[in-house]
């Protein structure tokens, strides 16, 4: 069984044939899907997948880093997800199996750098605080990214670092961080995949499998829509990679999403 760590399958682009998407990733080996939240507009499709589909999906709560720019209510948005994430803690309301998407993105701007650390460190004490993965997003921000998961060494962190993009040096740096996997996702297939090529070098025990659907179709498919069942794709790219066969790329990526999702 394949576990897609990584997807957005509540999106208003799959509103049309969710169903058969779903049906479509079944078919290909896909038996769970983990949903990252984005903001609060993404909070009820999100639950209300989750609760069409319980064995299959499974929900995350945070607020992402390009949600905070230019938005006057941000910390309400954080607000809301301490609040989701308490009322389960007090045995009322979903089950939250991590904290995500969170993290630092500089890619747009750079003018909310502040705020988007303050908004991450929130939503990481509040990780460590219930013994929750935080599922992290960075885009141009590694030198920030280093500096802030450095402060929690010894802390207990864990988590995964979502379509990780950072060099040899930032993988070996993060794993003295904490406890962390690696998403590995579409970019892997492409032309001149800086991934690709530092790939042979990291443990297959650290990594997990993701597509982020709709976004970052893997090849063949660049230009289209992306889903969980495009996850195949990337999995045969990295046992080509890694000389390793599917089998085993399967079976191991998915146990390391089993432990640290708890599923």
């Amino acid at each position: 069984m394949l576990i897609d760590t990584h997807s957005h399958l509540y999106s208003d682009s799959f509103d049309g044939d969710r169903e058969e998407a779903v049906g479509r990733a079944a078919e290909n080996g896909v038996g769970k899907i983990i949903l990252p939240a984005i903001d609060s507009a993404s909070h009820a499709p999100l639950l209300a997948m989750c609760g069409d589909y319980p064995d299959m999906c499974y929900p995350l709560m945070g607020l992402h880093p390009t949600s905070v720019n230019d938005n006057p209510r941000w910390r309400d948005e954080l607000a809301t997800v301490e609040k989701f994430v308490r009322t389960h803690a007090a045995g009322e309301g979903p089950r939250f199996y991590g904290i995500g998407e969170v993290g630092m993105d500089l890619y747009w701007s750079r003018d909310y750098e502040t705020e988007q650390e303050e908004a991450f460190r929130f939503q990481v004490e509040l990780a460590l605080e219930f013994s929750l993965p935080v599922i992290i997003h960075t885009r141009e921000a590694w030198s920030a990214m280093r500096r802030i998961l450095g402060s929690y060494r010894g802390r207990g962190l864990r988590g995964i670092m979502h379509s990780f993009s950072g060099t040899l040096e930032d993988y070996r740096f993060i794993l003295g961080c904490g406890d962390f996997l690696f998403g590995v996702g579409g970019p892997v297939t492409y032309n001149k995949s800086a991934l690709a090529e530092i790939l042979p070098y990291m443990e297959l025990s650290h990594l997990v499998l993701e597509t982020d659907s709709p976004y970052l179709p893997p090849v063949p498919l660049r230009g289209k829509r992306n889903e969980s069942s495009y996850i195949v794709y990337i999995r045969d790219k990295v046992a080509e990679i890694t000389g390793l066969s599917c089998a085993e790329v399967t079976e191991t990526t998915t146990a390391n999403a089993r432990r640290m999702f708890g599923i």
